[in-house]
């Protein structure tokens, strides 16, 4: 899912819509207090095993993601552009040469320009990374070979140093997985092989994050001590520790087998979801300091037939309310909102730029602010509605965290803010 510039949450189903459960997905809107309204009925078909990717929120207010099958002319995915309101634009349309099952969600680089990885295709059908503007201007960068470079990308993360990061479900010198760096022109390099010791963990599922620390973490579906999976940590260079293993408890009371990544919330701990164990063996959410140091916060199916929902999928979206929100799959599925005290703090869009350029500013309360500034210095700013303000990177800014006074107190955002 993704938070909106009206406060509200957007997201993607994989399959149904209809009435009838006939169907092949939607795209919906939610607001945080669970007011659901089916914005877009996805017309192709889903061919590949995994969900489609999520929306993806743009400085233009428009979302951005891919479906898994069934373009207009093929039958390989495409690229889209849906507005707030579901209106839906077709931006690219694979045709296996470059690229096939665009997952999962596309990442926004700090030149505007959106990169994303597909499941399969390609030169060798080992899956590929592209790019792509907002106008749909498509760039295919790379083609795995499903040997040490990786088989099946699942995402990518861009890393302070400007280049991009992710990691392969398989492939690598085992086979099990591998993580590696690419350029924004594509020079392509691999930096671990999973497998390699009997503590990282295999198979790593999309969502790989870089900490403000400057470290990666991530999550594998399998591996690790008991066999259940980890949460790992991985350095620029390549060096990989495995964070926490899985199923560490009698009954795998602390969860078992993550499907989606972390988030790094304003606490500095991280939070994430397991598709199964915890109380009633359906999954649980926890949270992880950057010790290593795991606390199960709640376990699903923890009602009489599971209103609450079970087996989460999704990488967890910390809101700027401060509440953490996500879906489950099992059933017919939810979504859910996980408060833990936290205080609501604002997000800027894009999360760098020049001295001059523009930036949106998300939150909520925001009517009636006084201040924003960059790591300390004045900016210049308009409120545009109680959710966001408009702004621009003030002379002098240095990189840092943005801060909002707002009639009700301070605001500040989630991450620093880099000045290029």
């Amino acid at each position: 899912m993704a938070e909106g510039l009206d406060g509200n949450l957007y997201g993607t189903t994989v399959a149904a819509g209809k009435p009838t459960g006939a169907g092949n997905g939607t795209f919906f809107r939610i607001t945080p207090s669970g007011t659901f309204t089916k914005l877009l009925l996805f017309t192709t078909e889903n061919r590949c095993p995994n969900n489609p990717t999520g929306p993806v929120l743009a400085t233009n207010g428009r979302f951005y993601g891919g479906t898994d099958g069934s373009g207009t002319t093929s039958d390989y995915g495409t690229i889209f552009e849906v507005t707030p309101n579901g209106k839906l634009t077709t931006l690219h349309t694979f045709d296996n040469t470059d690229g096939d099952c665009p997952l999962p969600a596309l990442v926004a680089a700090n030149n505007g320009i959106f990169y994303g990885t597909t499941f399969i295709g390609g030169t060798y059908d080992g899956g590929t990374i592209f790019q792509i503007t907002l106008a749909g201007t498509f760039k295919n960068l790379y083609s795995f070979t499903g040997g040490v470079d990786g088989f099946e990308p699942d995402g990518l993360a861009q890393g302070s140093d400007g280049n991009l990061y992710g990691t392969a479900q398989f492939g690598g010198a085992d086979g099990l997985g591998a993580f590696f760096k690419i350029s924004l022109g594509g020079a392509f390099t691999s930096l671990y092989s999973f497998g390699a010791t009997t503590f990282d963990g295999v198979y790593p599922n999309p969502g790989i994050i870089q900490a403000s620390d400057g470290s990666f973490y991530g999550t594998t579906t399998d591996g690790g001590v008991n066999s259940w999976g980890t949460i790992f940590k991985i350095t620029y260079g390549g060096a990989e520790s495995a964070l926490y293993n899985f199923c560490n408890l009698t009954n795998c009371a602390d969860g078992s087998s993550p499907a989606g990544g972390l988030v790094e919330a304003t606490d500095g701990n991280f939070y994430g979801t397991t598709l199964t164990g915890g109380a009633n063996g359906r999954g649980t959410i926890f949270q992880i300091t950057p010790t290593g140091e795991l606390t199960t916060l709640y376990s699903f199916c923890s009602q009489p037939n599971c209103p609450d929902g079970y087996e989460p999928l999704t990488t967890l979206l910390q809101g700027t309310d401060g509440s953490f929100y996500g879906t489950t799959h099992g059933g017919k599925g939810t979504v859910f909102k996980l408060s833990t005290g936290l205080a609501p703090f604002v997000k800027t869009l894009p999360t760098s730029g020049k001295v001059g350029s523009a930036v949106k500013i998300l939150g909520s309360n925001l009517t009636g602010a006084t201040e924003v500034t960059f790591n300390g210095t004045a900016a210049t700013f308009a409120v545009v509605s109680n959710t966001e303000i408009s702004t621009t990177v003030p002379t002098g800014a240095t990189t840092g965290k943005v801060q909002v006074v707002t009639p009700s107190g301070t605001l500040v955002s989630n991450t620093k803010f880099r000045v290029s």
